[in-house]
């Protein structure tokens, strides 16, 4: 069983809205730190929200507050990014990601399980 699928990327006009889902396993979901990254050709990984085990925390890059939302359903075992206002920079590979240890939640080295990416492209 793959233990993250990302879904919802696709190719959106700037100012325009996606949603991004992230189909867990139980193993992969419940109890655990959810997290999205994301990775722009030529950069590095980099952090965009995250939500705590029990959803009462939420941690947001500054690039994209105001402008995202995380959220999680756990009778369904799926993590969501509500993206906004999008920009051409938002333009990237976005990654689900679990921590099982619920450590810090900006941190991409905290994250045990990785799914394969679904990819975001903001046209200008």
């Amino acid at each position: 069983q793959v233990p993250l699928v990302e879904s919802g990327g696709g190719l959106v006009q700037a100012g325009g809205s996606l949603r991004l889902s992230c189909a867990a396993s139980t193993v992969t979901f419940r109890g655990n730190n959810m997290g999205w990254f994301r990775q722009a050709p030529g950069k590095e990984r980099e952090f965009v929200a995250a939500m705590n085990w029990s959803g009462d925390i939420t941690d947001y890059a500054g690039s994209v507050k105001g402008r995202f939302t995380i959220s999680r359903d756990n009778a369904k075992n799926t993590v969501y990014l509500q993206m906004n206002s999008l920009k051409p920079e938002d333009t990237a590979v976005y990654y689900c990601a679990a921590d099982t240890l619920r450590r810090t939640l900006v941190k991409d080295v905290n994250y045990d399980y990785w799914g394969q990416g679904t990819q975001v492209t903001v046209s200008s």
